[in-house]
């Protein structure tokens, strides 16, 4: 079930020499409406500058290209406010170059419509309102001077400053919604109660927008008039995981034995077997191409966790296209009979298949791994997706030299919070201190397990000692790694020791800060962290001692007065 609206629109120039408003619609279809939704804008160029309608009509044209072009993996709000952020610093620069742009400026009004929800974006004094039960609710604020001389003014707009600021607001939507988006030449002069009536007058949002129009400027308005009016006549699902209910659905394959066929798959071995999971090496029988299919164990057939865990994990596998990733194949639509998704095949081990094995890693094969990690990291979190299970076990080092970074099967991003995003699914001994206080895992939190996954690569031993499930470990200062291998050069055992702070402040901050002092390495390296304090360590130990030694010196008092 997809969401499904009707929309009107219409803009006159008025009384004015041009019409500096200009509007836009973007009414994506099938998995792109899903994620991204449709986008509806208005925007009023700034009356008296040039560029009034250069401004409007750039801004408009920006936004509805570029928010498609932002990763589906970010929210819709950061996707908006990285787009909006960039067309500001245009329509700046445009009004800096031109003489004849010179003060070109725009306010915007825009709603994006996904799902059961919708997200509004606004500054200036464009205007968005609602229509629900009959009532009808003003969902922006004008940002205008709060003076009756100056209430034409703008506080806020597009090419103002170069500090944008945006108002963002959000709420669900309901069958029967309509939403208005209209500049000021039209709210002005027909008021709240001119604009309720006409919305909720017509079924139709056509003609709700024509006459909204027609009536602003039969009312006298002196500025060009926009509307575009919106109908909700079918709310889409509720979220990825109901969007991928019809996989859920089909159900799990039975578990299956070399020379077996699945679809268009046939099984060639079993690769790996976990509580949760079953990997196959499989061959495609109409290409003959190699691949390898991941499924969930049969008994868990009624498990919706682990069925969202797997819709997740192909889902943003989908949407990471870098060689650090095994690549999601594509599935033509229908030939696919149950719950499992396929990946590009590569020959080669995980690093914990290798330490299994007895394989010694150098400091020299240590830092090119922490290379490629942090770059494979790098290209993860751009698209606003943590990993949150970085370890030996899931970095797969293939036959052709490459890193690949495997199983994103807890990872979180905006889009796929939810249920995916409760509790810290990592392994202990890789996960950072503040997870077991229940912060929630982030950026950060992964670069602290590439840190330990480097120490243990190097030592076999983890900074803090290894952590078993369900306890609740204290931190000290790290270990240094050089104590098991006194000969890991001083520049990677500071690296790795950063990495793997007790406190976030003094760690990475960005994958690409890791990457670059692995990349100067004993060129320039960097300074070994400073230890931790005990009141940062262990504050209950601190007070401790403290009051122990305020005991002390009471009884040392007290000695000294029964003495004299």
């Amino acid at each position: 079930m997809s969401l499904k609206v009707n929309i009107g629109q219409a803009s006159e120039t008025g009384l004015r020499e041009r019409n500096e408003d200009f509007f836009g619609v973007v009414t994506p279809t099938d998995e792109q409406l899903a994620t991204k939704g449709m986008l509806l804008a208005v925007a009023d160029g700034v009356g008296g500058n040039a560029g009034g309608r250069e401004a409007a009509e750039m801004t408009v044209r920006g936004v509805l290209s570029d928010y498609y072009a932002t990763p589906e993996t970010l929210g819709v709000s950061t996707a908006l406010d990285k787009v909006l952020t960039a067309l500001n610093r245009w329509v700046i620069s445009q009004s800096s170059s031109h003489h004849a742009m010179s003060g070109m400026a725009t306010t915007l009004s825009l709603l994006v419509l996904r799902g059961r929800h919708y997200t509004s974006a606004h500054v200036g004094d464009s205007r968005i309102y609602l229509l629900r039960n009959g009532e009808l609710k003003q969902l922006t604020n004008d940002h205008v001077w709060d003076r009756p001389d100056m209430r034409h003014v703008l506080k806020r707009a597009i090419g103002l400053d170069q500090q944008l600021l945006v108002d963002y607001a959000e709420g669900e939507i309901q069958a029967g919604d309509v939403f208005a988006l209209m500049s000021d030449g039209v709210w002005e002069r027909l008021g709240q109660q001119g604009v309720h009536e006409i919305v909720q007058l017509y079924h139709s949002p056509q003609m709700a927008a024509d006459d909204l129009v027609k009536r602003a400027l039969a009312a006298g308005s002196q500025d060009n008039a926009t509307a575009l009016v919106v109908r909700i006549e079918q709310i889409g699902e509720e979220n990825l995981s109901d969007l991928l209910a019809e996989a859920r659905r089909q159900g799990l394959p039975p578990r299956l034995k070399p020379g077996e066929q699945l679809d268009d798959f046939e099984v060639i071995e079993l690769l790996y077997e976990s509580r949760a999971s079953l990997i196959y090496r499989v061959r495609n029988l109409h290409n003959g191409q190699v691949c390898v299919l991941k499924t969930l164990q049969p008994l868990l057939a009624d498990d919706v966790e682990s069925y969202n865990g797997l819709l997740n994990e192909e889902w943003l596998g989908k949407r990471v296209v870098a060689h650090y990733f095994p690549q999601v194949l594509p599935i033509p639509a229908g030939r696919r009979s149950c719950l499992y998704y396929v990946m590009s095949w590569h020959p080669g081990a995980t690093l914990q298949q290798k330490l299994d094995s007895g394989q010694h890693f150098t400091a020299a094969d240590v830092g090119n791994i922490g290379l490629r990690l942090a770059k494979g990291l790098g290209a993860l979190h751009r698209l606003n997706i943590v990993h949150r299970d970085i370890k030996p076990a899931n970095l797969h080092q293939g036959d052709d030299g490459k890193l690949r970074i495997l199983d994103l099967g807890v990872a979180i991003s905006a889009v796929t919070g939810g249920a995916q995003a409760t509790g810290n699914p990592g392994t202990p001994s890789f996960m950072a201190p503040e997870l077991f206080s229940g912060a929630t895992a982030n950026m950060q939190s992964d670069l602290y397990a590439a840190g330990v996954t480097l120490y243990h690569l190097l030592t076999r031993r983890y900074p803090y000692g290894e952590v078993e499930p369900f306890q609740h470990p204290r931190f000290g200062d790290p270990v240094p790694p050089t104590r098991y291998r006194p000969d890991i050069p001083q520049w990677l055992e500071n690296i790795v020791l950063k990495a793997v702070a007790y406190d976030p402040a003094l760690r990475f901050e960005t994958a690409e800060e890791m990457l670059h002092a692995l990349e100067v390495g004993e060129r320039r390296p960097i300074l070994p962290p400073r230890p931790t304090p005990l009141m940062g360590r262990d504050p209950l130990q601190f007070w401790r001692w403290i009051a122990i030694c305020s005991l002390l010196a009471n009884l040392a008092m007290l000695y000294l007065l029964v003495v004299s």
